[in-house]
């Protein structure tokens, strides 16, 4: 019986040696793979899958984005979930397309609404998980009362409530001419109103602290309060989610470092390159805080606004020769592939392989049902969402994305084959 005591003992002893040793070791792995994720989110305005440099290299003003993608994934078929400003951002942080969450065209200055309070913010669910929530830049989702962000789920917000364009400016830039589309355009065109009656204003919260925005250190601006957010949030040990909606590229295009004032698209790519530069100083400021628990996502809202002709993005290879041949266009604001197909690269050092390139067919709906899954939060009940949870495909597991967004276009495409095929232009 006492043999069997001391045996007791000794079994105890070594259970309570080796739980010691794995909690002060393989176990402290594992709780920092169980630490909730930081989140940055760069939507630009505009822009098209051709402007990225690893995409097509063309422009050659995307240094920054191309290593970004070296060291991470870059995804060649992403698509906005609508081809225009305000519902590509409501999909984006409803989860839902517009026909859904109620925005199906662009808020303008004179809009009382916006994203419908009803719908829950991907903000709102990260800021519930315990999540320090900021967003910088272009709203676009309602500027009046409740619809204004900080009572969308985000803690504070710098930026512009609406488009660039959409108010007077301090030193505008490129925007030649002023607001019409092309300077070869109609008399008709030439003289269509724009909105300048109220100067655009930059609001710290729901403060104006700038009226009207001098866009030439507009982004300026932006960069140092994203790199402050990313510096206070790591410091704290707050797990953070920070949204970046740019003005980039969308039109006026200021004035920049890079204005070399070169002929054709050159005041495009300087104004790309500068925005390319805000995309190494976000990344730098990951790097060297928080690079080893940080999801960096950067994508578009839709594609180049092709009716502002030189000011405008590369489409790349999605030109639609059939649509541009009879007068149309293949790009923003409409449902050709140009207008919704943009570039996304997605960084996460040591999660997501470098270098990798993914066909998988993926939306900006899906960042909401990923950032919550990979947060450990819960999806909002009694709603239908539209994006795909594609954690596995940012991790390298996997290449498939949507099946049955890929089955329609598959048939959309034969049927358009055999209907438009005798009259294609050769």
């Amino acid at each position: 019986m006492a043999g069997l005591s001391l045996l007791a003992v000794i079994l105890v002893a070594i259970s309570i040696a080796f739980l010691y040793h794995f909690t002060n070791g393989c176990f402290e792995g594992q709780i920092s793979m169980l630490q909730k994720p930081n989140f940055v989110i760069i939507l630009a305005d505009d822009i098209g899958w051709g402007d990225l440099g690893a995409n097509w290299a063309d422009m050659n003003a995307t240094p920054n984005l191309d290593k970004m993608a070296l060291e991470g994934m870059r995804f060649v078929d992403f698509h906005s979930a609508a081809s225009t400003c305000s519902p590509s951002r409501a999909s984006l942080l409803s989860g839902r397309l517009g026909i859904r969450n109620g925005v199906t065209h662009n808020f303008a200055v004179t809009s009382s609404a916006g994203l419908p309070l009803n719908e829950t913010t991907l903000a709102e669910v990260l800021k519930n998980a315990g999540y320090s929530t900021g967003a910088i830049g272009k709203w676009h989702l309602g500027h009046n009362g409740y619809f204004h962000p900080i009572f969308r789920g985000f803690d504070n917000y710098f930026g512009i409530p609406y488009s660039n364009d959409m108010g007077c400016t301090d030193t505008p830039g490129y925007n030649l001419p002023p607001c019409p589309s092309c300077r070869w355009s109609s008399a008709k065109t030439r003289n269509k109103a724009c909105y300048t009656d109220v100067a655009l204003p930059l609001l710290d919260n729901l403060t104006i602290v700038e009226q009207p925005v001098n866009l030439t250190s507009l982004t300026e601006k932006y960069a140092k309060r994203a790199v402050e957010f990313i510096l206070h949030a790591s410091e704290s040990g707050q797990p953070f989610f920070l949204y970046i909606a740019l003005a980039h590229m969308h039109v006026p295009l200021p004035v920049t470092q890079y204005s070399a004032r070169m002929p054709g698209r050159g005041e495009y790519r300087n104004s790309l390159r500068e925005m390319d530069d805000f995309v190494g100083r976000v990344k730098k400021a990951i790097d060297d805080n928080v690079k080893e628990n940080t999801l960096f996502w950067f994508t578009g809202d839709n594609g180049p606004w092709s009716q502002k002709c030189e000011l405008a993005g590369n489409v790349g290879p999605f030109i639609g020769a059939w649509q541009t041949a009879r007068g149309g266009s293949a790009a923003k604001q409409t449902t050709w592939e140009g207008g919704h197909r943009v570039p996304a690269v997605a960084y996460w050092h040591n999660r997501i392989p470098a270098n990798a390139t993914s066909s998988a067919l993926l939306s900006t709906l899906d960042i909401f049902p990923t950032l919550v899954f990979l947060a450990n939060a819960s999806l909002p009940l009694n709603r239908h969402f539209d994006g795909l949870e594609a954690s596995e495909v940012l991790f390298g597991h996997s290449g498939e994305g949507h099946k049955e967004m890929e089955m329609t276009l598959r048939r959309i495409v034969m049927m358009t084959v055999m209907l438009v095929k005798p009259t294609w232009p050769t």
